[in-house]
């Protein structure tokens, strides 16, 4: 009795076992690969799914990974796993060698993130996908790189990211793999490089201050010449308005000064030619004022009257007579 009971309790646990060596549990974004006899049999979707075990039998895939250790180096290393994970994957490559256009040796470290879109291709057309990814990853670094100039190669990571998604998206789609970007992470030229560029790029630098400060002098200079070119057509505008100004008061001042003077010859004309000659008395008025300026210096002691002064004086008596007639 007691050997009937410890037998239903023992299948009992096998049967309890076996159910559970049956039920798989998949994760959100993850996928496994089912074989039967060691042939592909079906793919697990996220959620419970039951298998016959011992049958069915998860393929393994070899996953890699990456951890730093304390000294904050990259260590790589490979896990195998039954689960394949659906999400998008990064993977950091080590940095690595490659030689330019122009032979120039440097160091490069790329980032590239992909994803798996077929589980079945990845598993069975590739042994070693994360490995595959990786060499191919560095060959065609390597040769996307050799077509370009040291330069070119540090000025345009655009575009070796473009050609190197296209070429390493091209390559893995038979593997079921979908690569979205590839970033280059560090350009290592070798330190000479390094150091000659340094001096290029302060040498071209100080080129550049120099063509500034240049063009900033010659404007500078130009401004300077304009401001004194307009300053002097300002200066000639003003000189040419105020002498315009002065030509014009000193011809009306004149005009008034003849008005006035052709006023007063009128007057004394009229007074005048009730008695006599206005021309006499007119005449021996300018000779009088001409004669007063002739004396009116200081160094003048000797005055010489001409010869026809008797005339003139003759008309000052007229003018006497003049007035005493008025």
């Amino acid at each position: 009795m007691n050997a009937t009971i410890f037998i239903l309790v023992l299948l009992a646990i096998f049967v309890i076992v076996f159910a559970a060596m049956g039920i798989r549990i998949i994760q959100q974004s993850q996928t496994m690969i089912i074989e039967r006899l060691g042939k592909y049999h079906r793919t697990l979707s996220s959620g419970i799914n039951v298998i016959i075990p011992i049958i069915d039998v998860p393929r393994k895939i070899t996953w890699r990974y990456v951890r730093e250790d304390f000294d904050g180096r990259k260590i790589v290393h490979f896990k195998t796993k039954d689960r394949i994970d659906l999400r998008e994957t990064v993977y950091d490559f080590p940095k690595q060698n490659v030689i330019t256009k122009d032979n120039v040796g440097t160091e490069i470290n790329a980032l590239l993130y992909f994803q798996i879109m077929d589980p079945v291709k990845a598993m069975y057309e590739i042994e070693n996908l994360p490995d595959a990814i990786e060499k191919l990853t560095q060959t065609t670094l390597r040769n996307v790189i050799g077509e370009l100039d040291l330069d070119e190669t540090l000025t345009s990571r655009d575009t070796i990211n473009g050609k190197l998604r296209i070429i390493l998206d091209d390559a893995t789609n038979k593997w079921g793999v979908k690569v979205n970007r590839v970033e280059l992470q560090d350009i290592n030229p070798p330190r000479d490089i390094r150091d000659a560029m340094e001096k290029q790029m302060r040498a071209e630098r100080d080129r550049r201050a120099k063509i500034l400060e240049a063009e900033g002098m010659k404007r500078a200079q130009i401004l300077e010449a304009e401001g004194y070119k307009e300053a002097q057509i300002n200066q000639a505008e003003g000189e040419k308005q105020a002498q315009i100004l002065i030509a014009e008061g000193d011809a009306q001042a004149r005009i008034r000064r003849a008005e006035g003077e052709a006023s007063a010859i009128l007057k004394v004309t009229e007074a005048v030619a009730k008695n006599g000659d206005p021309i006499n008395y007119l005449v021996a008025m300018k000779y009088l004022e001409t004669f007063k300026e002739m004396v009116s210096g200081e160094n003048n002691k000797t005055v010489y009257l001409p010869y026809e002064a008797s005339g003139i004086l003759s008309s000052i008596g007229g003018i006497k007579d003049l007035l005493k007639g008025s």
